[in-house]
């Protein structure tokens, strides 16, 4: 029997996590296992990475994997509000809980604010009232509590040092 890699975060689990279970086991066997192992609410959705809407449980985990595996957000909350503010102005849109940084930047700088690819390049996003600025990858829904569904960002330059010299002239 085939083994699938399964890669998730979610809602009280602070690091990526990894399981392996059997292609014909349901996303619910997968839910029944993370509230065991992490003690997560009995009552999250699953989010597969990327899609809008929660995955329906019965459907066998071999039916949606690549041979990569899957990416699974696990989190109560179906939607999380996402607010970005740039030189002043703020944009607001839901995004499921397995949408990744990556992509909210992207619809902020890209398709909000008018950037080019190179100048969304040289920004990034920072938790509002914070210096957190997490990996492009990371779910959006790892980033909240559950019980408040809403997360607010500001678009900031990319600090980067380049070039710095340790060394006395």
């Amino acid at each position: 029997m085939k083994s699938i890699d399964l890669f998730y975060q979610g809602e009280g689990i602070g690091e990526i996590g990894h399981i392996e279970l059997d292609a014909d086991a349901t996303f619910a066997i997968l839910k029944v296992r993370l509230v065991e192992k992490h003690g997560v609410a009995h009552d999250v959705l699953m989010f597969l990475e990327g899609e809008d809407e929660p995955i329906d449980e019965a459907i066998l985990i071999g039916d949606r994997a690549t041979a990569k595996g899957l990416k699974v957000h696990v989190h109560r909350c179906r939607h999380v509000e996402v607010t970005v503010t740039f030189n002043g102005e703020t944009v607001e849109r839901r995004f499921s809980p397995s949408a990744t940084v990556a992509r909210v930047k992207h619809w902020a700088a890209e398709d909000k604010f008018g950037m080019s690819d190179e100048e969304a390049g040289e920004h990034v996003l920072q938790i509002a009232g914070t210096h957190d600025r997490p990996a492009p990858g990371t779910h959006i829904g790892a980033l909240t509590d559950g019980k408040v569904c809403g997360l607010a960002f500001d678009l900031v330059p990319d600090e980067r040092v380049n070039g710095a010299s340790g060394g006395a002239a």
